[in-house]
């Protein structure tokens, strides 16, 4: 699914009003009966909802809905703030339209001594402002913003918060952005949606499709996509009759040290269960008898220390390497490292302390591999590129890494982010907080550098693999809790996740 700016969508409003065609009143009349209909099937019609309404278009679809919710046997009550005289002309026909009805009282703020009093038993709908928002909210619009974040109630906000911008939020007030519960957003996400420390702004949101023009949609140009489960079953490949083994690759994953040996554990065992044909883990000696007991499919490489990675040699025969899991970052073994970029001329993936290292020798970066895959958290991003202030400069910053290096960046959290060399970006929409747990990332790692090592492009290797971990992260979770997760549970439900996005499990 295409992102698109908030500039972009209202060209799309109005293509879609030129072109299918539909009058602008008639498109706001569809989208808001999507979160009527939603409204009715989430919220009981015991509860009262107060439905706030701003003089623009985000008002006009309040409007519309609070006349929807009241045909619909709901009890509704409207407040307009009242900061202009002048409401857009959709919102104009919809609270003349609501005025038509006998008895439906719409109650106007113009001070605070008007705000109206808010119970336990009351839904809050934000309809104030939408996301042709250019300026922080002031005054009384400020002031009824806290006064509604303060209600204890929840809060549903049509199409984004009010108070909250499209993409850029850095310079934004925090105490002048409603405090959703639930986002219903038109058509596609905003880029903020993905951004944690709007987390508490969004809520759980919902895309709800209203029919903007799909063609014009795709002419767009955008950097921006999130990653749907049509994406993913269209990139697996699918195994012939007649495949062998060596059809799937053979990876190399250089991984664990002394007392770190899970992690090459949980990565090798991802790698095989994520389809790789063959699997040689790379490991000090203290690791040997504990790869060969705890994962007797993957085959054995030995390091010339007993307990660090120092160096490996012959890494011509195999389809993709993988580094960095519980390697740590002693001196032999950064020079190792540093050897094996030397010597390696197709992509890689690269994570964990493989990261750390080229933080602390940037110079490194250079001898990457182009498409190479990395895979770091926020801390070790910002060690590599400099600390940021908010996650939308964080963006910004891996976006240009990936071009500037030709490197493809996995930047992971709850929309783990994969920007490519070509400037594009992909938030992956699986997973859950269960997932926050040791060796997690490790079992990422496997996953990706399997992919890779059966021949997928690195790109694809990435999404897909990211995909697919989160994915079998909401399976474990579903199974067992979110709680209760670690690390092993992911790898466990592999399987299970690749026959939900074939579609094999039904």
């Amino acid at each position: 699914m295409k992102i698109l700016k908030s500039s972009q969508i209202r060209k799309v409003d109005a293509f879609t009003i030129e072109n299918e065609p539909i009058l602008s009143i008639d498109l706001m009349e569809r989208a808001s009966m999507t979160i009527t209909k939603w409204i009715i099937e989430n919220i009981s019609k015991e509860k009262t909802i107060k439905i706030f309404v701003g003089p623009g278009n985000n008002g006009g679809d309040a409007l519309a809905i609070a006349r929807q919710l009241y045909e619909f046997g709901f009890v509704t009550e409207v407040f307009l703030l009242k900061i202009t005289d002048n409401l857009s002309k959709d919102c104009q026909t919809n609270l003349v339209r609501l005025k038509t009805i006998n008895g439906f009282i719409i109650k106007e703020i113009r001070e605070e001594v008007d705000f109206p009093e808010i119970s336990k038993n009351d839904i809050i709908v934000d309809g104030l402002f939408g996301s042709g928002l250019t300026r922080n909210l002031e005054r009384l619009s400020k002031k009824l913003v806290k006064y509604l974040n303060n209600s204890d109630v929840d809060i549903i906000a049509i199409d984004i918060p009010s108070g909250l911008m499209g993409e850029d939020n850095k310079g934004n007030d925090i105490d002048a952005i409603v405090k959703a519960k639930y986002t219903l957003t038109f058509q596609m996400p905003k880029l903020s949606f993905f951004f944690s420390e709007n987390e508490t702004f969004v809520g759980d949101w919902k895309v709800l499709p209203i029919g903007l023009n799909q063609g014009f949609i795709d002419s767009l140009d955008s950097e921006f996509y999130m990653i749907d489960s049509s994406y993913i079953k269209d990139r697996i490949i699918n195994r012939n009759k007649f495949s062998h083994k060596g059809n799937f690759g053979h990876v190399l994953l250089i991984a664990g040290s002394y007392g770190k040996m899970g992690a090459a554990i949980l990565a090798a065992k991802a790698c095989l269960r994520s389809g790789s044909g063959l699997v040689t883990v790379h490991v000090p000696k203290i690791g040997y008898e504990i790869m060969q007991t705890a994962l007797p499919e993957a085959m054995i490489s030995i390091d010339w220390s007993d307990i660090i990675f120092t160096n490996v040699s012959n890494i011509e025969n195999y389809t993709s390497i993988g580094i960095g899991p519980g390697i740590g970052i002693k001196q032999n073994t950064k020079k190792g490292l540093t050897n094996l970029l030397e010597k390696a001329i197709t992509p890689i993936v690269i994570d964990a302390d493989g990261l750390n290292i080229l933080s602390g020798q940037k110079e490194l970066i250079k001898k990457v591999p182009q498409n190479s895959i990395l895979t770091p958290h926020p801390k070790e991003f910002e060690r590599i590129v400099g600390e940021m202030s908010n996650d939308y400069e964080r963006l910004n910053a891996q976006i240009n890494f990936s071009k500037v290096h030709q490197l493809i960046v996995v930047l992971k959290g709850a929309h783990t982010s994969i920007t490519c060399p070509d400037g594009t970006c992909y938030f992956n929409c699986t997973g859950n907080p269960g997932m926050a747990t040791a060796g997690s990332g490790d079992v990422l790692t496997g996953i990706i550098l399997s992919l890779l090592g059966q021949g997928y492009e690195p790109k694809d290797a990435a999404i897909i693999g990211v995909y697919l971990h989160g994915l079998s992260g909401d399976i474990a979770s579903v199974k067992i809790g979110q709680e209760a997760v670690i690390a092993s549970d992911i790898i466990e439900n592999i399987g299970a996740a690749y026959l939900k996005i074939k579609g094999e499990n039904k």
